[in-house]
């Protein structure tokens, strides 16, 4: 029982370890924050259409990948996918 749990304690270690953020994609992940922000709010202010608003969070969305070093072509579209 004590090596169960011991290695149950070990992989939620390595997992909460696994998902820290550096500062830089932390702050890249702000950025793209208030980038998708803005692109919201000048939609819904009328100032741009659906499809700019669409590309200003694609950006966002490029600039945050790109902090994860996640700039592949292959999974771009799985993300708006599940998005």
């Amino acid at each position: 029982m004590k090596k169960i749990i011991a290695f149950a304690s070990a992989a939620a270690l390595g997992l909460g370890l696994a998902a820290c953020d550096s500062p830089q994609e932390e702050a890249a992940e702000e950025t793209a924050e208030v980038m998708e922000d803005r692109a919201d709010n000048l939609e819904d202010s009328g100032v741009i259409n659906d499809e700019q608003a669409d590309a200003m969070e694609a950006r966002a969305d490029n600039v945050e990948d790109a902090a994860e070093g996640d700039n592949d072509a292959l999974t771009g579209g799985a993300e708006e996918a599940v998005n």
